[in-house]
């Protein structure tokens, strides 16, 4: 049995400043090659990223700018930052959201190797706006909530074609910073165009949820129920869904009851609990958003690290992960730092071949994700 780890650390920085570029240090010289490894260097101007920014998500171009001066000002760390038009990346997840006359919660879980995922829970207030949530590519976000009580979480959308559009980690940042509602959200949502197909599950503080389909290059559908996995509706084929499970986790998320502060709990339970970590396919946390305390649960595998936008707490916790251990009694492990003493190295992702690694799993050749890093 392999263990694996991964370091997560909680950071507040109102404006981007001296926590943001220790950042970009330390993962841009992985980052980097990547990019250009993955046809970066082959894509849009810098002039036409920074013009599509302004054309999309205008309100986004001050910090924009801040995260390129902080990043050097190179031209090749603008273009990466705007993620117009980006490499592709895919990722696992389950997503629910929850309401009743009373409470409302926005659950997913995240479901990769823990050589690939940040590690980061950044609060900020980058406009004006709090927002808090877990990291990807820097400044955008797979999930988090604002001020507002606004959550929102993505999950892969099951294949690999692109269109003309933005990361999604970006549009996620964009809805949390200018939006209160979930009818705002998917304004946003509908107008703003993807680079990849996505699922976003969205729940405000009114009680309001929702989740919708969004497509490669732009175009989105809203779906009767406010779950998703990682497959569409539109008739196209999944990656790997054997592999990946996104059939049968859909339709256990159909079947979900109880009160929406139960429904993280259900998320440690199989079939969405996964535990193939070696695969590239495990859990490595589960966040519960609860829109109206404007908080965030993050559960690791022995612990809860509860946090709320008016009493964030930084830290470190350091996850040990053994595959197989949501069936056999080998439990995880957590060491907690009570302050963010260090860098750890949450860059990984940045040196997958992730155009190789859908290849291989559409094809059913899935192999470990470790053996994808060079």
């Amino acid at each position: 049995m392999t263990d694996m780890s991964l370091t997560f650390d909680a950071v507040s920085e109102a404006s981007p400043g001296p926590k943001w570029a220790a950042r970009w240090a330390r993962s841009w010289p992985a980052y980097e090659p990547w990019f250009v490894a993955r046809g970066g260097d082959n894509g849009p101007s810098r002039a036409v990223c920074r013009a599509a920014l302004e054309r999309h998500m205008p309100e986004l171009i001050p910090t924009y700018d801040r995260l390129v001066t902080l990043a050097g000002g190179g031209d090749r760390a603008a273009r990466f930052l705007s993620t117009w038009c980006p490499p592709q990346y895919l990722g696992g997840c389950s997503l629910a959201a929850v309401s009743d006359e009373n409470d409302v919660r926005l659950v997913r879980n995240y479901d990769l190797s823990p050589n690939l995922n940040e590690g980061l829970m950044l609060h900020t207030a980058w406009t004006g706006r709090r927002v808090m949530g877990m990291v990807e590519f820097l400044w955008g976000l797979s999930d988090g909530i604002n001020d507002a009580g606004l959550s929102i979480a993505l999950a892969y959308g099951g294949r690999t074609q692109t269109g003309k559009g933005f990361g999604i980690t970006t549009i996620l940042r964009y809805v949390l910073e200018t939006c209160e509602t979930v009818d705002q959200a998917l304004a946003v949502l509908d107008r703003v165009p993807s680079h990849m197909a996505y699922n976003v599950v969205i729940a405000d503080a009114a009680g309001r949820t929702a989740s919708v389909e969004l497509y490669p290059g732009g175009g989105a559908r809203q779906m009767p129920q406010a779950i998703a996995t990682n497959h569409q509706s539109d008739g196209s084929q999944a990656d790997r869904p054997a592999f990946t499970r996104t059939h049968e986790r859909h339709a256990h998320l159909r079947t979900l009851r109880g009160a929406p502060r139960s429904l993280s709990h259900q998320f440690r339970r199989a079939p969405l609990l996964q535990d193939r970590y070696t695969e590239g396919f495990g859990t490595l946390f589960t966040a519960a958003y609860d829109p109206k305390a404007r908080a965030l649960d993050l559960i690791l595998p022995e612990g809860v690290w509860a946090q709320t936008m008016d009493d964030f707490t930084e830290g470190q916790r350091i996850v040990t992960y053994r595959s197989g251990t949501a069936t056999q009694p080998v439990p995880n492990h957590i060491t907690t730092i009570p302050a963010t003493t260090g860098q750890p190295d949450w860059s990984a992702a940045g040196r997958i071949d992730w155009m190789q690694v859908g290849r291989d799993y559409a094809s059913g050749n899935g192999r470990a994700i470790e053996t994808y890093l060079p």
